[in-house]
């Protein structure tokens, strides 16, 4: 059993990277909503209060039993982490009168654990409306900034410690340093989270939890569902029976491709095109969660009549990962449903199988690790994520053969441009969307009224969070002129530069 620390999630866009940033330092780490906390504590070694975009003082504020954490664990409070604790204590807590967001810089650092190796003058990160005015009688203040007295602080005599600045972002130039320290010196926790250790222990509990049953697994062709897929062929052998569907909202030539690429890993895959029935389900929809559910519906559908075929098997195995969890988690807490995910959550009752999850406490990063550590293709592990509906949620309104084709054929050119000019693997995921908008065009002598496609590119390290890819002018210039030309049905192209947040990376 890994050493685990858990981050209480009070509704932080951060939050994920908290986990990510423990992880990264080789800790495990596990992310909980403030209302649904574990009733036994005892598998933790340490605890992380995350920030949140309340106030303290608002009535719906996130509140915590603390006495069953305070003096019992190593206690990091993180923004509104550090002002409720601040706060539950008789601390002043007041809307801040300047503007403290954006970077600051440490100053009148006086303890030797949490800033070990940090020196004044450091670079952080604010983020905070509110600002703890004067600590408890019985807190130590323990560093400061141009604006802010009391950035950091300690409870004397417990091993309670808080800030209220994001260590977990990227801004913060010493932020893993100080995570790596309050790991370290005041947890005292075992680094044993690491890639070989991660592959042993899911095989082994895959073993355990399977044992001779036989499981059925869709690949999709992507990193997530291959790792999934060779992680349970070592646990089980031939008891895995992968099932490869082509839903008709693949990218061009991919059914055959990806069939093609899984040759020689020693996978029983089985390719079926139901992309008829797909596109037919889809016909005079246009709603985006509509259009999931119909996408999922038919692939629980084709699932399972496929695992009839197959005699005895018990398990449906998905490649969910972390973020897909997050992302789908229904709560009354802060985390809200963005989108559905078909491949997250249990099943009708009617199919009769029980759901594997080998990576649903991974991020994408660390799957991609994962996979080289189990000796999977480059090519495979480094593939950009595609959305489980495909072109489904490309194409914006209803799902049509005519505008699946229009959009494959400009998505193909898109990507492939990537590849030759050196540019796949500097983003994280691209794509095209073929949007509801005709305008008005000229080619040669004649006037059309065509589509709009808008490309899509962003660098991310996990997909909970995105920015825009900076691309070429001179690359973008070939790539529109190249579908313009080419694709016929198509007038206008655009390139999307928001970020995630406020947008998501998918347009539906």
């Amino acid at each position: 059993m890994h050493t685990s620390v858990l981050i209480i999630d009070f509704g932080s866009q951060y939050t994920q990277l908290i986990a990510r940033k423990v992880r990264e330092l080789n800790v495990y780490s596990e992310i909980v909503p403030f209302n649904k906390l574990p009733q036994d504590l005892s598998t933790f070694k340490a605890i992380i209060l995350s920030g949140s975009p309340y106030s303290v003082y608002n009535q719906k504020s996130p509140r915590i039993p603390l006495e069953s954490m305070r003096g019992k664990f190593p206690l990091l409070g993180i923004c509104y982490g550090a002002q409720y604790l601040a706060h539950i204590e008789g601390g002043k807590i007041e809307p801040s009168q300047i503007r403290e967001y954006g970077r600051a810089h440490l100053q009148q650092i006086t303890d030797s654990l949490l800033f070990d190796g940090i020196e004044e003058g450091s670079q952080i990160w604010m983020s905070h409306g509110d600002t703890i005015m004067e600590l408890p009688a019985h807190f130590e203040r323990i560093a400061s900034t141009e604006s802010v007295e009391n950035a950091a602080y300690k409870i004397p005599n417990e091993p309670t410690y808080a800030i209220q600045f994001h260590p977990e972002v990227y801004h913060s130039t010493d932020g893993k340093k100080l995570l790596e320290n309050f790991l370290t010196h005041i947890a005292h926790i075992n680094k044993d989270w690491t890639p070989i250790a991660q592959s042993e222990e899911i095989i082994t509990d895959l073993k355990s939890k399977l044992g001779n049953d036989k499981v059925v697994l869709g690949l999709s062709g992507g990193s997530d569902s291959t790792v999934a897929a060779v992680l349970l062929q070592k646990a089980i052998g031939p008891n895995l029976h992968c099932i490869f569907v082509n839903n008709g909202l693949l990218r061009l030539h991919e059914f055959e491709s990806v069939l093609t690429q899984y040759e020689g890993m020693g996978l029983q895959v089985h390719g079926v095109d139901a992309s008829a029935r797909f596109l037919n389900a889809l016909r005079g929809v246009d709603e985006p969660e509509a259009k999931r559910k119909i996408i999922g519906r038919e692939f629980i559908n084709v699932f399972d009549e496929e695992a009839h075929k197959i005699q005895d098997v018990k398990w449906l195995a998905q490649g969910t990962i972390y973020s897909d969890v997050i992302e789908s988690a229904v709560s009354d807490g802060p985390a809200q449903t963005i989108k559905s995910h078909h491949n997250v959550g249990g099943l009708p009752d009617f199919m009769k199988l029980k759901v594997v999850e080998p990576l649903k406490m991974l991020f994408k990063d660390e799957v991609r690790v994962l996979g080289g550590v189990l000796g999977i293709k480059e090519t495979l592990i480094h593939k950009h994520p595609f959305p489980g509906p495909g072109l489904g949620i490309r194409v914006l309104g209803e799902v049509t053969p005519e505008k699946v084709l229009i959009l494959q054929k400009a998505d193909d050119i898109f990507i492939k441009a990537l590849r030759k000019w050196d540019l796949y693997h500097k983003v994280w995921q691209a794509g095209v969307m073929l949007l509801p908008v005709k305008s008005v065009g000229v080619m040669g002598d004649e006037r059309t009224y065509e589509s709009t496609v808008a490309l899509r590119a962003v660098t991310s390290t996990d997909g909970m969070t995105a920015d825009w890819a900076d691309l070429p002018y001179p690359f973008l210039q070939e790539v529109s002129n190249a579908i313009i030309n080419q694709v016929k049905g198509i007038n206008r192209v655009v390139y999307d530069i928001s970020s995630k947040p406020p947008a998501t990376i998918e347009w539906e």
